[in-house]
């Protein structure tokens, strides 16, 4: 085995070393409840997707259970490549190189999709490139803009992250704030639960929301109106859990929708302030915005707004490249190849990796 794996060194730096600009790569994402293949030429065209969603498995259990989440990777992966394999119209001898989610997420479905790409960059002797999830999600507006550049300032909002970071280059970033507790994602599901709402409760809660107003309550966390770059969202969303305790234990009638139009209004204010901000310490002209939260409409036109305001260029991925696929994970992992970082036969899943 030792040999082999020497084998496939040799080849695959070979490969790397011979790739131009435009090679064709195979990118795998399994770090969640999604199963998803792209096949890219070079970094920002996407020749093809394949996902498979998970949503409908884990909704009679209100979230996502990591052990079931697993078994449907080992289940799909194999089909789901295949897919995209199909509709790029390529074999797997027309593949360059590989990249695969390592990190972070949950550890047994980056397993999957971890030893899946590692076997077959063996076999076909190509290079792999290990990716991170968070710098996934930047990369997805890489692929809708394609004349955006470092260096920007990007919020990345989703159900297990919440960070705001200065983006210097391709593979430098530097991390300017995050939240103290929940999520933003996290939160919204949080609310959603307790305004009633089946899983995934995110999108549900927006819908509600738009029906009711957003300034009936004043859902306040202290943190949020301090200097620092950092917030929190635990308290707001304790705040909604009490405001529906209380009026069903005193037999009252609420409007959910108003509840739910106020709690997305405190978490998307906090954002938009602190990602404004991150860009005036930075002293970057550009804000960008990212992950599964991006998705969100309020979101996207209140942060719009005020970058607007301060004279901020405004991104935001399309919303087939907000929440988990491959096309981003392919897009992050070309620069990582071009710049040299290359996996080895070692790459393991990192379920808390850093950025």
């Amino acid at each position: 085995m030792g040999n082999s794996f020497s084998r496939y060194e040799a080849r695959a730096q070979k490969k790397l070393e011979m790739l131009g600009g435009g090679f064709t790569l195979l990118a795998i994402e399994s770090s969640c409840d999604e199963t998803a293949a792209a096949v890219l030429k070079g970094a920002r065209d996407v020749v093809s997707t394949s996902v498979h969603t998970q949503i409908p498995i884990h909704q009679k259990y209100g979230g996502v259970v990591p052990e079931i989440a697993s078994r449907s990777h080992v289940e799909r992966i194999g089909s789901v490549v295949s897919d995209a394999l199909e509709k790029a119209g390529v074999g797997f001898s027309d593949i360059d190189a590989i990249a695969v989610t390592y990190g972070p997420g949950l550890v047994g479905a980056l397993l999957v999709g971890v030893s899946y790409a590692k076997g077959l960059a063996l076999s076909l002797g190509v290079p792999l490139a290990g990716v991170n999830h968070i710098a996934g999600h930047i990369a997805a507006n890489y692929i809708t803009h394609k004349e955006l550049e470092p260096p920007f300032v990007c919020l990345v909002a989703s159900g297990g992250h919440s960070h705001i970071l200065h983006v210097k280059d391709y593979m430098s970033f530097e991390l300017l704030g995050c939240t103290r507790d929940d999520a933003a994602g996290e939160a919204f599901d949080k609310a959603a639960r307790v305004l009633g709402l089946s899983y995934p409760g995110g999108p549900l809660l927006e819908k509600l929301a738009a029906g009711g107003d957003k300034n009936a309550y004043r859902l306040h966390t202290g943190f949020n109106t301090t200097q620092s770059l950092d917030f929190s969202f635990s308290g707001i969303k304790t705040a909604v859990i009490n405001i529906i305790h209380n009026a069903e234990q005193k037999g009252e009638a609420i409007n959910r929708a108003d509840v739910a139009a106020s709690f997305q209004s405190a978490v998307v204010e906090t954002l938009c302030d602190k990602s404004v901000r991150a860009c005036m310490i930075a002293g970057v002209d550009k804000l960008v915005l990212a992950g599964g939260v991006s998705a969100n409409k309020a979101l996207r036109s209140r942060l719009e707004e005020c970058a607007k305001a301060y004279g901020l260029s405004f991104y935001c991925p399309e919303f087939k490249y907000c929440t988990d696929n491959a096309a981003m994970i392919g897009c992050a992992g070309y620069y990582a190849l071009m710049r040299g970082c290359r996996s080895d036969l070692s790459l393991n899943a990192e379920p808390a990796l850093r950025l």
